[in-house]
């Protein structure tokens, strides 16, 4: 009898705690899902001026527009391009889920960009980078086929391997591991993928949908 009275004081005991300790419980799951303040804002405050190094591909559906570090090359109604050379600013401002928000200055468009450091075998800060440059960006240097496939947003036959890069943004990681590779992989959208192959040379020969 008095082992059942400890028993049910105790579970009572917990019940209450649980009871108390709930409010601060949902409040923390709550935060953490809003996700924190972009450390990118703090890293780049004192840059001068941030460029794309390549043309990011995003949707505008009309609410928000959205980027991911998968491509989404040709995600449909709402693709937009945001050229290299664009200047961006990283706002101080709480990201929805795992990824971070920029400024196209010259457009004032805000995009949200989905990432995922695992995939990507990066941190955000180390990707942003990778993507960024601190001076002007300017594809006059391209040859003319490479140039035309970055202005279109593609990849096509004879395009070099910086070309692609810059037409169609860096590749994610966990599909193609390495740029030395012959193929790269990029989404079209959430479900299709498409990959550009290139020769011995490091030129597109293919590109398969």
């Amino acid at each position: 009898m008095t082992r059942n009275i400890l028993s049910s004081k105790s579970f009572s005991l917990a019940k209450l705690l649980l009871y108390l300790c709930l409010p601060f419980i949902l409040a923390t799951l709550a935060l953490g899902c809003r996700g924190a303040s972009s450390n990118l804002h703090a890293i780049y405050a004192d840059e001068p001026e941030v460029y794309t190094k390549y043309n990011i591909h995003a949707q505008d559906s009309g609410r928000d527009i959205k980027a991911s570090y998968a491509g989404f090359v040709d995600p449909g109604d709402g693709h937009i391009i945001i050229p290299a050379g664009s200047e961006i600013e990283f706002p101080d401002r709480r990201a929805r889920r795992n990824g971070f928000y920029f400024k196209v200055m010259d457009t004032g468009q805000m995009v949200f960009f989905e990432y995922h450091s695992g995939r990507m075998e990066m941190s955000e800060e180390q990707y942003v980078e990778l993507i960024t440059s601190d001076e002007p960006v300017s594809i006059e240097g391209f040859s003319e086929i490479d140039q035309k496939g970055i202005e279109a947003g593609k990849a096509l036959e004879g395009m070099s391997k910086d070309g692609v890069l810059t037409a169609l943004g860096y590749p994610a990681k966990h599909r193609t591991p390495s740029l030395e590779s012959s193929s790269w992989t990029y989404w079209r959208n959430r479900f299709v993928t498409s990959v550009v192959e290139f020769n011995a040379e490091g030129y597109v020969e293919n590109v398969r949908q």
